[in-house]
């Protein structure tokens, strides 16, 4: 069966609001769990850096969305689910992108062209306040993407251009230095919904208008009942058409419980009634998630340690794909070949022996495409355990040649090391 690598962030800017729980965290974690799909997650911390600047609230945030995310069920074992910043093959691919990347691609980003809207109708400089960082966001997230050749990208509409210019950076590399890059594709996310905050407009922190998914259960009571309603009274029929209060309890109800709310909205529900059903059916979901939630804040260390584990499973990944992109563009040692650019070459292979040694023990050695020795293990017992150690390193790449650094003895640069074992795991 063939397996499709999906990918999906967020930006670690604030605190998760019911929002994002209905828009972007329930829908994954339901997706983590699909068969053949191989999930990526992770934290945009360097995305937060854009708009943030606030180092307390970037750490906070940080550890408030990978716990929401565990909390919520993501199996963080089943997944690779690591933090942006851990990975630093991101900004190096950052890089190579923007060598490939036109400047009048980045003119045409949406969030770029409305800043320079928004200061042109000021009479301001149209680049007053922009940054570089907010101008090459769009090749940051493309890195994030291709790093992992990440076959599906799950969007709302607004992100439609930003996969574009991914598979825009990817075809101009690719055209450049060879087949080394996947071109991505939007999942638009169409049914899920987008949640109304406590003003009616859409939730959002830019409008403050969000409810927190794990406040305390009183204080979420205090925030429903305090959302816009009509002056329609009690035993006069209501509309759900355009109320925020039934398109909250739509996003967790089943559809029986949606048709009966809406049933009782035309036989004249009270408010204060309606908004104590919505507080109940939205706290039976959440309260399971916000004792475990609670219990996670409690330990940094366990979410930190968490997030390194993704970070050596992702680098598994990017370190060796990160050393053949290197080769690819010409960053590389001295003494290797000058060759490799041309399209058409076949890529060759390094390859595992396995032998007995004249001690009767089993051992193995990596051999690159010439033959050149790489590394070689030290003894096993058994010939099974050293087919094992070969699987691993052809498997995990760089998280294998760290687990198993002490029954090795590399013989080449570790860089050389890792564009081999690359070729066994390629993206």
């Amino acid at each position: 069966m063939t397996t499709t690598r999906v990918l999906t962030g967020i930006t670690t800017s604030g605190t998760p609001h019911l929002g994002n729980y209905v828009g972007a965290i329930r829908p994954t974690v339901r997706a983590s769990r699909l068969s053949g799909v191989e999930s990526f997650y992770f934290l945009a911390d360097y995305h937060a850096l854009i708009k943030v600047g606030d180092p307390a609230r970037v750490q906070r945030s940080t550890l408030e969305i990978a716990a929401t995310w565990l909390a919520c069920g993501l199996n963080a074992e089943h997944v690779t689910f690591y933090r942006q910043s851990d990975v630093p093959e991101i900004p190096e691919l950052t890089w190579f992108l923007t060598c490939v990347t036109g400047k009048g691609v980045l003119n045409r980003a949406h969030a770029y062209k409305a800043s320079v809207d928004k200061n042109t109708a000021a009479g301001e400089e149209p680049d007053a306040g922009v940054t570089a960082g907010l101008f090459m966001y769009p090749v940051l997230m493309g890195a994030d993407i291709l790093m992992f050749n990440a076959h599906q990208v799950p969007v709302g509409r607004d992100q439609i251009q930003h996969i574009e210019m991914a598979r825009d950076m990817a075809a101009s590399f690719n055209h450049l230095y060879g087949e080394h890059f996947t071109p991505p594709q939007a999942v638009i996310e169409e049914h899920v919904a987008t949640l109304p905050g406590l003003d009616g407009r859409k939730m959002s922190k830019s409008y403050d208008n969000t409810i927190p998914l794990f406040t305390p259960q009183a204080h979420l009571r205090k925030l429903i009942m305090g959302i816009v309603t009509d002056s329609k009274a009690p035993g006069e029929p209501k509309s759900t058409e355009g109320s925020a209060l039934f398109q909250l309890y739509q996003a967790f109800a089943s559809a029986e419980e949606t048709a009966a709310f809406a049933q009782a909205y035309a036989q004249g529900i009270a408010w204060g009634e309606a908004k104590q059903q919505v507080f109940e059916r939205l706290d039976q979901e959440i309260a399971p998630m916000r004792e475990v939630y609670e219990q996670l804040m409690k330990d940094p260390s366990a979410i930190e340690a968490t997030l390194k584990r993704g970070a050596n499973k992702a680098r598994g990944i990017a370190t060796p794909f990160m050393a053949q992109l290197r080769h690819a563009v010409g960053l590389r040692p001295l003494n290797t070949s000058a060759g490799g650019k041309s399209k058409t070459d076949k890529t060759a292979v390094s390859s595992f022996k396995q032998y007995r040694g004249d001690d009767g023990k089993f051992y193995f050695k990596l051999l690159d495409p010439k033959g050149g020795l790489l590394l070689e293990s030290t003894a096993y017992e058994h010939p099974k355990e050293a087919a094992q150690a070969i699987q691993s390193l052809q498997q995990q790449g760089a998280t294998a040649l760290e687990t198993l650094k002490n029954r090795l003895i590399l013989k080449a640069e570790t860089a050389l090391v890792l564009s081999a074992l690359g070729s066994f795991s390629q993206p």
